[in-house]
């Protein structure tokens, strides 16, 4: 899908050069028989950045766990980079998780270890390397999402917020990946914190040729980070499009959310 960046900036592409990264088709979740989204699809396309919104409870974060195979379905198929990740060898999948990175909500860093350490998880695990060397890796992730150099051997509990979502953002970026997942990544800070989050995530997908997916509720991120919204509602997706489809979608939910008294001021700030 060719759509334009909330912040101006053209990130479309033919059609025949575009390139879905990540693709659920008709997948269906269920927890303790409770139905939690039914025959859901979606696509993103390689260097674009989805924002992923709906109601409180609606599932947003069950299909990011799901897509992420932390959760089973009970039908439906998710191809990441082309392939069924049901039908994937050991091999492959391994090297489909080296191309993920996740960011979880509030961070989730360990707090028995210091930044560094944090950012070095993922490296830990899943490559074989001198420490000097992932000492050095593990600083340039922490100067790249634009932490000070002393953050590093600090623990989660001598970090602000917004300090802990941009080393948890280290973290996530520690094995270069092709696709980042961020949930809920600007929630609990303040709107500064936050808009220099927003510019953060579009920097770094600029630069790295990132793709982007974020479970989202913060408006002003909506319409100034995403170049492509899909909502979620009645256990699939409502409406998906650019910034201006929400603001033209009948759908109740969508209305309200998108065409609300605060809405209407961000998209005139954004227009201006």
């Amino acid at each position: 899908m060719a759509v334009a960046s909330g912040n101006g900036v053209n990130t479309a592409q033919n059609a025949d050069e575009s390139e879905i990264v990540l693709s659920v088709r008709d997948v269906t979740v269920a927890i303790e028989d409770k139905l939690i989204l039914d025959k859901l699809s979606l696509d993103i396309e390689r260097g674009e950045i989805l924002g992923f919104v709906g109601a409180s409870g609606a599932g947003k974060s069950v299909l990011l766990r799901t897509i992420l195979g932390l959760m089973p379905k009970q039908s439906g198929t998710i191809r990441l980079f082309g392939v069924d990740v049901d039908k994937a060898s050991e091999i492959e999948r391994l090297r489909i998780d080296m191309r993920l990175g996740v960011l979880f909500q509030h961070g989730a860093l360990f707090s028995a270890l210091t930044v560094l350490e944090n950012v070095q998880v993922p490296m830990r695990e899943y490559l074989d390397l001198p420490k000097k060397l992932m000492d050095e890796l593990a600083m340039l992730k922490v100067e790249l999402v634009g932490l000070p150099p002393d953050a590093a051997q600090k623990f989660p509990s001598e970090l602000s917020g917004g300090m802990i979502k941009r080393a948890a953002l280290a973290r996530a970026l520690a094995l270069d990946p092709d696709i980042v997942f961020l949930d809920e990544p600007t929630s609990g800070l303040d709107p500064i914190s936050a808009a220099e989050f927003d510019e953060l995530v579009v920097k770094l997908r600029d630069t790295m040729d990132l793709t982007v997916y974020m479970v989202t509720h913060d408006l002003d991120t909506l319409f100034t980070a995403c170049d492509h919204v899909a909502v979620l509602g009645k256990k699939r997706v409502l409406v998906e499009g650019t910034i201006d489809d929400m603001l033209k979608s009948e759908e109740p939910w969508v209305k309200s959310y998108f065409r609300g008294k605060r809405a209407r001021q961000l998209d005139l700030a954004a227009r201006a």
